[in-house]
């Protein structure tokens, strides 16, 4: 499981894509914080961090769509939606005790920012970058 950046991940807008950069330096915090054993607190530290940026993101990209009058708004801001429930319900049950963070569980969020990114962010960046030259 990697968890670096690739240029092919790039959406081509620069505030966009340092925030993807971010967030996958910060998954790869929780998987090496995983893997050393650390305590408990400190997973949940890295999470809630994870959480957070995650928020800050999606509303940057929200702003975005609104700004430039995206199409597929709706449609995009739910899956958002969607990705931060989960999360957000993951991160309750860690913290109650009920749940670890697993492989499984950073396999999903790395499948979901690669899968997100390269199908649903790009779609983003290509119409921004036309807005932007138009």
């Amino acid at each position: 499981m990697t968890f670096e950046w690739k240029e092919a991940y790039s959406v081509g807008c620069a505030e966009i894509d340092a925030q993807h950069k971010a967030l996958f330096q910060i998954v790869g915090e929780l998987h090496a914080a995983m893997l050393g054993g650390n305590a408990k607190q400190m997973l949940g530290d890295i999470l809630a961090r994870l959480i957070a940026y995650t928020t800050r993101h999606f509303a940057t990209e929200e702003r975005l769509m609104q700004a430039s009058g995206y199409p597929d708004y709706a449609a995009h801001k739910a899956l958002h939606d969607k990705l931060k429930q989960q999360v957000l319900n993951f991160q309750k049950e860690f913290t109650a005790g009920r749940a670890a963070i697993t492989v499984q569980i950073l396999q999903f969020l790395m499948d979901w920012l690669q899968h997100h990114i390269v199908g649903t962010d790009k779609k983003l960046g290509i119409y921004l970058r036309a807005k932007a030259a138009a």
